[in-house]
């Protein structure tokens, strides 16, 4: 195995914990994956047999984790490999696209497709604002390592954000510029994420062939209590991916099912004529 300098060493399982020694050891290599432990290239199963000190078998659980996740990626005759084009997000937690592409290693970059004041009734509704507040609106197309990764539609308050209007954001994070230029930090909110099939227009901006799954992402961020972000994003579930981790000490993942819009709920079909309704 070839050392690199940035490997934080592999931890030994706790053989006294009630998590599974192929999670813990699943935990630990996403960790060093994380850390560019493997960027030169992923160790045979018998070397992380050798460091964990544990059976083969329990080697090949934790891998077959990291595979189902298509962190690390397996073929016939070959060794395997780090797959660097998909990123992962924890959930529960206020973040950045574009801190979480930087800290992948991969080169972020943003192509802008509007910046301006508008006003949009919808939105802020969402804002809990009049219909008619000005809004900047910045839209964006983002980029990982020059391939397309997500589309990025943003609304905040004008009377907070109007200094945004003369940023460049194809290289800069808009939470760095709020804080900077305006004051505003965000610090929570709530977002729900959902599957979704993209529209034309999306397939073409995100460079996939129709029918291809993405996530649609809808944000309220909050600062000082107050919402000041509206967010709309459609990522590729290609590319991305969420992670959830919880423990007896840090319950702290809500799950809820949440009510589909009369738009969207399943229609029960027409009883065709002479059909047998159904007694229930």
């Amino acid at each position: 195995m070839a050392t690199d300098e940035l490997d934080p060493g592999p931890a030994v399982p706790d053989r006294r914990s009630p998590l599974p020694l192929w999670a813990q050891i699943a935990a630990d290599l996403r960790r060093r994956l994380a850390a560019g432990a493997f960027d030169p290239g992923f160790p045979p199963e018998h070397h992380l047999v050798a460091q964990s000190q544990v059976s083969r078998h329990t080697i090949r659980e934790a891998l077959r984790e990291l595979r189902a996740t298509g962190l690390v990626v397996a073929e016939r005759g070959r060794t395997s490999f780090v797959d660097r084009t998909r990123i992962e997000q924890p959930l529960g937690a206020l973040y950045s696209l574009f801190r979480v592409v930087q800290q992948q290693g991969m080169a972020q970059h943003s192509e802008v497709l509007r910046l301006e004041r508008d006003t949009d009734a919808r939105v802020a509704g969402h804002l809990g604002l009049p219909p008619d507040t000005e809004l900047v609106v910045l839209a964006r197309r983002r980029l990982a390592d020059g391939q397309p990764l997500a589309l990025d539609t943003t609304w905040l308050p004008a009377a907070i954000a109007a200094p945004l209007l003369a940023v460049d954001f194809t290289d800069t994070a808009l939470y760095d510029e709020l804080a900077r230029r305006c004051g505003v930090r965000v610090q929570g909110g709530r977002e729900r994420i959902q599957p979704a099939l993209p529209d034309p227009r999306q397939c073409a901006l995100l460079g996939v062939p129709r029918h291809t799954p993405v996530f649609e992402l809808h944000r309220l961020g909050c600062a000082d209590g107050r919402p000041v972000e509206w967010r709309e994003s459609v990522v590729r579930g290609d590319r991305f991916a969420f992670v959830a981790e919880w423990s007896p000490q840090r319950p702290d993942l809500e799950l809820t099912a949440e009510r589909l819009p009369a738009d969207q709920a399943p229609r029960r079909p027409v009883p065709r004529r002479g059909a047998v309704r159904d007694p229930r």
